[in-house]
């Protein structure tokens, strides 16, 4: 398949959610889309082994959306081919009691990727501005100084969390840290016919949860807190993706290019040259381990 503009993907402006597209294909089928995705992974592949001997970068990979987005299964089939050693994956949940007795970042910087390893975090900080701002109520659970009871939580104290986000996307990008963050925008509608699959299908059903329902209930207060942190947020340093999700197949292929080619840009990633007296015996190794088998 041919190479995939990434541009209109990344927010560089304000953007409304309800006018972005949430269908890809391509005009291709899902085995060119499989093909493609294929391709592409061989290529991550390759660069991470160099990204790991370079060993100056490591990679953040930030995936957020709605329930049945797909960022499961996007996880998978991205990062398959890449060396397991070097991908370590985080599934932030509901925050435990030692993880509220710190703030809310805590347990996100600690997950960070260590030099030449990516990390994925299969929903993010951002949970701190989506599902607290629409059940503010979880914010009393954190103890923070000054916010007593809901009345607490206006405006500024929003504003304040985006400068946090921002301020410590900056640090850490700074510090060499590579950001990628995906918002996978689906359909309302997809989204009923993804719930009911799981419905439907026996092996599914695992999946399911009444929950999953209320959530769905505030769906336009959802997409308002999406919108709003992501035009807060997306900054050159740390710019976020829109991606159409309806589509799994080519949301993948989509957020794969993104990354490939944007870690292309770093061309200061390069295997260390070998020390000078090692590189001089090369041969002489070679001939060394040649005569143990004779």
């Amino acid at each position: 398949m041919d190479k995939i503009d990434i541009t209109p993907y990344r927010v560089t402006a304000p953007i409304t959610l309800s006018q972005v597209a949430t269908h890809e294909d391509f005009g291709l089928s899902d085995d060119d889309l499989k093909r493609g995705l294929k391709s592409i992974r061989r290529e991550l592949a390759e660069f991470q082994d160099t990204l790991y001997a370079h060993g100056k970068y490591g990679v953040l990979v930030c995936l957020q959306g709605m329930d049945t987005a797909g960022k499961d299964s996007l996880v998978r089939e991205v990062f398959k081919d890449l060396n397991a050693r070097g991908v370590v994956v985080h599934s932030f949940k509901v925050p435990t009691p030692r993880e509220l007795r710190h703030d809310y970042i805590w347990r996100h910087y600690i997950a960070l990727p260590e030099r030449g390893k990516f990390s994925v975090f299969n929903r993010t900080h951002y949970e701190n501005v989506l599902v607290t701002k629409v059940h503010p109520q979880y914010i009393l659970g954190e103890n923070i100084p000054g916010i007593e009871e809901l009345s607490d939580i206006d405006e500024a104290f929003w504003e304040k969390r985006y400068r946090q986000i921002n301020d410590f996307e900056r640090h850490i990008a700074e510090n060499g840290t590579i950001i990628f963050k995906f918002f996978l925008n689906l359909s309302k509608e997809e989204q009923r016919q993804r719930l009911l699959r799981r419905l439907r299908l026996k092996r599914k059903n695992w999946k399911f949860s009444p929950s999953d329902l209320k959530e769905r209930e505030m769906w336009d207060a959802y997409h308002s807190c999406y919108e709003m942190a992501i035009n807060k947020t997306s900054k050159p340093y740390a710019p976020w993706f829109v991606i159409p999700a309806d589509n799994k197949k080519a949301a993948r292929v989509t957020v794969a290019s993104i990354i490939l080619q944007e870690l292309k840009k770093y061309k200061d990633v390069e295997e260390p040259e070998l020390d000078e007296e090692i590189k001089a015996n090369l041969e002489a190794y070679r001939q060394q381990l040649e005569k143990e088998s004779e």
